[in-house]
């Protein structure tokens, strides 16, 4: 059921493409596809590597070397993962925009220069690359970090007993080490790239995830979009088969004799302060400066004295939706991975694998998939309604916001579901069969082994999957009931009216609501160096 429920989408896009859309489908051709697969390809290759660059240069200097302020980094740098990539977008936008903080700032230090000529244009390529690389860029780090952190301290020995430089260690050594992180790590990157829609609007990138939002809302084509999410889906294919090349036949081999983890290296005077200036530099562009943003303009447009009643409701409805969709991903994760140990079979083998897909679809195009099946079903409601003489209950999964829980739930059930598998690989299965010999069934043994043993990656598993319902918009935008709002979709509208500053404390909430979570993912980052 749960590898129905996640393939569900994708079945739906490949049916709605096979329609014909000749008028609109020669336009996307002629004047949109083109552009759109360009600025798709220039965004991805720009966050990718500089997100690529930023995240392995900080977790290699972190874990491999010490330095004052070190302790002190291994809780900020992970935090810009709480900052939204179209949070962030409306940020800088409005802090360089002509007449914004930025520019005013300046043009006192600078009266008699012309200040908006030196000034970076965000509203570009460029500028979203780099806004959404400095929120982005942790999921490398932290991937990266657990491979530097663990490498053995023979190889770099050896290297270093042939004359190679610290530089070329890491070059030659390090690296390519970590290239089973770096790849995942980077293919988590340009799926988040793919699915933000929000940032890649508003500083003018028509992307392909763009493109499909304006010809199903501006064009009125759902075909159209259909045909434009095959393409996506084929890009996503394309940097899984990547991630999944970037780790092909890889394997670190580490002695029995000599199992010593890499000693860090202490820096000491400026190199210090220059490790530690490198390092903070991504954490106050991609966490620091926005919240300060939002902190100021919350207070400046006094939105803490004067609470607006109606950010209460849609605070409410963001945590209502995140709730049931991460008690049922939770659930269908457990049971998914319970079966898989019950029993295990080729067939829940391969549903066990297609639920943890789901991450891999971009909201949007999840919302697009979802709309016929969904929409299917009340039409069925409604009939069966009508057959048995009762009054049409009309749409009730889109009216109720059913819709939007169940988009949260396929979207995000990949984490219960690693966690939970990750977690179960930690369980002897001698304990099943210990329990199976004292005559217990297999309800007492989940109730009394499986539950309490798999607490830590079930409370890690909740978190993680509510913060990220908190922040997903693509799938809410599309997918909420008339007249509902989110947190996100809130914030969201704001900007789209050009007052994005009245959403400060909307946005200061998701925010407060994600550095939990995160800080809870560094929790037990660093282990001991090895002896020097």
């Amino acid at each position: 059921m749960t590898a129905i429920l996640v393939a569900a989408p994708v079945i739906s896009i490949v049916a709605l493409a096979m329609h014909p859309a000749p008028d609109v489908w020669r336009e996307l051709t002629a004047y949109v596809l083109p552009l759109a697969m360009i600025d798709t390809a220039l965004l991805l290759g720009g966050v990718g590597a500089l997100a690529l660059s930023i995240g392995a240069g900080t977790a290699w200097l972190i874990s491999l070397h010490d330095f004052r302020g070190r302790a002190l980094l291994l809780w900020l740098m992970p935090l810009p993962l709480a900052i939204p990539t179209y949070m962030a977008a409306y940020v800088y936008a409005d802090l360089f925009e002509p007449l914004g903080l930025v520019h005013r700032t300046l043009a006192v230090w600078f009266p008699l220069r012309d200040v908006v000529a030196v000034l970076p244009n965000l509203r570009s390529m460029p500028g979203a690359i780099i806004v959404i690389a400095l929120v982005l860029y942790p999921y490398v780090y932290l991937s990266a970090r657990t491979m530097f952190q663990f490498q053995s301290a023979e190889f770099g020995e050896a290297a270093r007993t042939l004359g190679a430089s610290r530089w070329n260690v890491f070059w030659r050594v390090s690296l390519p080490m970590a290239r089973p992180a770096l790849a995942v790590g980077l293919a988590l990157v340009s799926l988040e790239t793919l699915n933000d829609i929000g940032a890649t609007e508003y500083l003018g990138v028509r992307t392909l995830t763009v493109s499909i939002f304006t010809t199903w809302l501006n064009r009125g084509s759902l075909a159209g979009a259909a045909q434009l999410s095959c393409f996506m889906l084929a890009i996503v294919a394309g940097l899984i088969a990547i991630e999944r090349y970037g780790r092909r036949n890889v394997e670190t081999e580490f002695s029995a004799e000599s199992p010593r983890l890499t000693p860090r290296t202490r820096l000491d005077g400026i190199r210090g302060w220059s490790a530690f200036a490198a390092c903070l530099l991504p954490v106050l562009l991609g966490f620091i400066v926005p919240v300060l943003f939002l902190l100021q303009q919350s207070f400046r447009r006094g939105l803490l004295a004067n609470f607006d009643l109606s950010l209460g409701r849609d605070a409410f409805n963001s945590v209502a939706f995140a709730t049931l969709a991460t008690l049922a991903a939770l659930a269908l994760g457990f049971a998914t991975i319970l079966a898989w140990r019950w029993r295990p079979n080729l067939l829940r083998l391969v549903a066990m694998n297609i639920s943890q897909t789901g991450y891999a679809l971009p909201g949007l195009v999840l919302a697009l998939g979802l709309l016929t099946p969904v929409l299917a079903i009340d039409n069925g409601l409604n009939a069966i309604a009508g057959w048995l003489g009762r009054s049409l209950p009309g749409l009730i999964l889109v009216g109720s916001g059913a819709a939007v829980v169940i988009a949260y739930v396929i979207r995000f059930l990949a984490v219960p579901t690693g966690l939970i598998k990750a977690g179960f690989e930690r369980i002897p299965r001698d304990y099943d069969d210990s329990a199976r010999a004292a005559g217990a069934g297999q309800a007492t043994t989940m109730r009394l082994i499986h539950l309490p043993l798999l607490r830590p990656a079930m409370l890690g598993a909740v978190i993680i999957v509510f913060v990220d319902c908190l922040k997903e918009l693509p799938a809410t935008l599309l997918l909420r009931p008339l007249n509902v709002d989110t947190l996100a979709t809130s914030i969201y509208q704001f900007a789209s009216r050009g007052s994005f500053e009245d959403g400060a404390l909307a946005a200061l909430l998701i925010v407060a609501a994600s550095i939990g979570p995160v800080a809870w993912l560094t929790r037990f980052s660093d282990v001991p160096s090895g002896p020097a």
